[in-house]
């Protein structure tokens, strides 16, 4: 992380003093930088003279007093609270009095790494992501003692650096980290659930929502030494928060070395790197499909019936389904048996078809059925909505299916960071989709497939599974009831 933060500094004018208390790693980091750069001069991304200058600027500091000169310091250290006080209490007294001391951590409370200075004004979180020159946001967080007028001077330095700065106050997890924990950790409370398995779900979320790796696939790129004691600790900090739960699966694979894509296995297996994933099955091929009777309280319900219409389904359009119908229920937040039990349908022939998004928006259909579903019923259905070569995802009864638990539990973090003003709705969209790559802001999400809807997920899976995790924030909870976007700010 230092030695990307140190390229882009001094491709930016700055003259960068790079200091590790191991000589070699300081001659190491630099000599790795100038190769990058000539990377970027084969590739005419930079100029000879560029290259020359940038050089020139970038510097090795013998010893941590040739940083006294510094108008910032930028700690790049081991992810410890006793060596980053130390680290900077040693730091104060070499500097000038208008220093801005900045530490990088991902993790750490900036307020506590500050306690122990003299002048807690000038220091502030100033967080970059990995690859530093590729990845163009920074996390710009102010302490509980943090002068505005320091936060502005590292917001313009990010901007001259190529960087976009968003600004947050302090607290675990920051921006990016803390909106963060909805995608891998309501996936793992879906396995832990037996709905499905690592790749059914990976498809769903990419296929479904657009999402560029689901949520397995990204945890086996980061690797759970890294990511497991994140949720752990962002869970921790808030106190047990329900939203945060981790889960023992992560915990166990951790413990047993199945970290990731970089251990040759995680929730993948890997050969040359490449994941194994698992191959889908074919849709099952049915001699005679029965009618569909589609239920009377279905979402997206006319759509519904044009895509079984298209489809070529016989379609019933009694008050009550025959004996023979299939039936099809298209909940919100609950489950297939809920439904079914308060319809007073027959178990035995109903599925459920999560349609949050609409149909023509997906590249995936997903049918759920539930304890009783009979398999002729379930075989009969995967066969119908695959008759137009669209794939189809078949799991086992989950409230909110898949998409739409992910989906609320994204949104419903995201609200609650704006809630707390940790930052601006505006920069936590653009923190999240430069830091996390999702196909939307959170908050965007939210407003895209209705802020009413995804409410009404939330409390009908609170309903379902009697968890805290699932509660409303109450910016969620006041804008979808007056009809109002999730960027709504109050004046």
């Amino acid at each position: 992380m230092g030695k990307g933060i140190a390229q882009i500094a001094a491709q930016a004018g700055c003259t960068v003093q790079l200091y590790d208390t191991q000589p070699e790693a300081v001659a190491r980091a630099r000599q790795d930088i100038i190769t990058q750069w000539g990377k970027l001069q084969d590739k005419g991304r930079m100029e000879a003279a560029a290259v020359q200058a940038a050089q020139a600027r970038l510097q090795a500091a013998p010893s941590l007093q040739a940083l006294a000169g510094c108008e910032l310091v930028i700690e790049a250290v081991v992810e410890r609270l006793d060596v980053k006080k130390s680290l900077f209490a040693e730091l104060e007294r070499i500097v000038g009095p208008d220093t801005v001391l900045a530490t990088n951590t991902s993790s750490l409370s900036v307020t506590a790494i500050a306690a122990g200075l003299q002048r807690p004004a000038r220091f502030a979180g100033y967080h970059f992501f990995n690859p530093v020159p590729l990845m163009k946001v920074v996390e710009v967080i102010a302490g509980l003692k943090t002068g505005p007028a320091v936060c502005g001077r590292l917001a313009r330095l990010a901007r001259e650096m190529g960087h976009t700065p968003v600004q947050a106050q302090d607290t675990p997890g920051f921006i990016v980290n803390h909106a963060g924990r909805a995608y891998g950790t309501e996936a793992l409370r879906i396995v832990g659930e037996g709905v499905a398995d690592f790749a059914t779900i990976d498809r769903i979320l990419r296929d479904q929502v657009g999402f560029k790796l689901g949520p397995f696939e990204l945890m086996d790129l980061t690797a759970l030494d890294v990511s497991h004691p994140v949720m752990e600790s962002i869970y921790r900090q808030y106190y047990d928060e329900p939203r945060y739960r981790p889960s023992v699966i992560t915990a166990q694979r951790l413990a047993g070395g199945v970290v990731g894509r970089k251990a040759g296995e995680g929730f993948y297996r890997y050969a040359d790197g490449k994941a194994q994933v698992p191959a889908e099955p074919p849709a099952p091929q049915v001699a005679e499909l029965p009618p569909v009777w589609v239920s009377t309280r279905a979402a997206r319900r006319q759509e519904l019936y044009q895509l079984l219409k298209d489809l070529g389904a016989k379609i019933e359009t009694g008050q009550s389904p025959s004996s023979a119908a299939l039936t099809l229920v298209a909940p919100l937040g609950f489950d297939v048996t809920t439904v079914a039990v308060v319809e007073r349908l027959d178990p035995a022939r109903t599925l459920g078809i999560d349609l949050l998004v609409e149909d023509a928006a997906t590249q995936r259909r997903v049918l759920a059925t539930n304890p009783a579903t009979r398999a002729d019923m379930r075989d009969a259905a995967h066969a119908l909505f695959a008759r137009d070569g669209k794939a189809v995802s078949v799991i086992r009864d989950s409230a909110g299916f898949v998409t739409q638990r992910v989906v609320a539990a994204i949104v419903n973090i995201a609200s609650d960071i704006c809630q707390q003003r940790i930052c601006s709705p505006a920069d936590l969209e653009t923190a999240v989709t430069l830091g996390l790559g999702y196909p939307l802001g959170p908050l965007a999400m939210g407003n895209r497939w209705g802020p009413a809807n995804v409410l009404e997920v939330l409390f009908n899976m609170q309903t379902v599974y009697g968890d805290p995790r699932y509660r409303p924030s109450p910016w969620l909870r006041r804008r979808g009831a007056i009809g109002l976007s999730l960027l709504q700010e109050e004046a």
